[in-house]
């Protein structure tokens, strides 16, 4: 039952969705039609495109009409490059999955190791030290980070590309770029969490029987401790996946981040209603995705909502 409440509710939830962004671009003033050609486009024009829009319909039976063919993957035809929506957010997220997937391999790696340095060497010196750095990258914006690092490695170095696409290369300061903040804010969880871990009767019982600091903590602590960041971390990958606006233009890739820029300054209304339907399904997959990885790390979870089910209906 938890798995298929929390399956109903990431569906109902994407069809308001669907709702709320079908209705918003039907609520922006003046002709659609219009917008696109021009105010110096001839009459006869404009009525075309109107009909090919299925303007002369009523909102309902468009977003009807607009439902269906999304439901196929047919999200129309964009204005700017006369190519299927879905074509082109296809061939975006093949680039923003590549850089999402090494980002989150770079903050898991960087947030799991920071966070347990923290709270292992809370009481020495040098954590201070880094603490602070810490706070640096959390507070600096990504894009600063990015030229910074195109300096030292592309400028300076020149060992990494700064621009376009020729391999795995192209990826790596991109990641970088967004991983050194995303990375920062994880470690922050992961050290208060290990630290609260830390405090619990089962780690005396095994300090009790001889097991070292770092045995505590890999074979006991670290599971436990590792739940409260997986929400921080399903929001994280929800913003990369959405694509990276930023980082991408800065680095010329051409994601989902660069093609959402475009169909905003084009006004590229199919465009832009896909990409908005896509950014809101990843943010709600991830969320779904989230809870379904609670309920597999700590059973407990499940265990607690069919309890406290039972306990209402036995309260009514």
């Amino acid at each position: 039952m938890y798995y298929t409440r929390k399956a109903f509710s990431f569906l109902t939830t994407l069809m308001l969705v669907t709702l709320v962004t079908f209705f918003t671009f039907q609520l922006l003033p003046g002709n659609p039609a219009l917008a696109i050609l021009g105010p110096e486009a001839e009459q006869s024009q404009i009525e075309n495109l109107e009909k090919q829009l299925n303007l002369e319909l009523s909102v309902p039976q468009r977003y009807a009409l607009w439902l269906k063919n999304a439901l196929t993957g047919d999200f129309g035809i964009s204005y700017k490059y006369n190519q299927k929506v879905s074509r082109l957010i296809g061939e975006s997220f093949k680039v923003t999955s590549s850089l999402a997937v090494l980002t989150l391999i770079f903050t898991i790696v960087i947030g799991v190791f920071l966070g347990i340095f923290f709270a292992k060497y809370r009481k020495t010196p040098i954590v201070k030290i880094v603490t602070y750095l810490n706070q640096i990258w959390i507070s600096v914006p990504s894009f600063c980070t990015a030229l910074l690092l195109i300096l030292v490695f592309s400028v300076w170095l020149k060992i990494l590309p700064s621009m376009g696409i020729s391999g795995f290369s192209s990826f790596i300061l991109p990641s970088l770029s967004l991983s050194l903040g995303s990375g920062s804010i994880l470690a922050r969880y992961v050290k208060g969490s290990i630290e609260n871990e830390l405090e619990m009767e089962y780690v005396k019982t095994a300090r009790s029987k001889g097991l070292s600091e770092n045995q505590i903590i890999a074979r006991h602590v670290l599971r436990n401790a590792l739940i409260p960041s997986i929400t921080t971390l399903g929001l994280i990958a929800a913003e990369i996946l959405g694509g990276s606006i930023i980082i991408e233009n800065v680095f010329s890739m051409p994601g989902i981040g660069k093609l959402l820029t475009t169909s905003i300054s084009s006004r590229d209304f199919p465009l832009l209603q896909g990409l908005t339907l896509y950014l809101s399904s990843i943010t709600l997959f991830c969320n779904f995705a989230v809870d379904m990885l609670y309920s597999v790390i700590d059973p407990r979870i499940e265990v607690r909502s069919k309890s406290g089910r039972k306990k209402r209906t036995a309260d009514l």
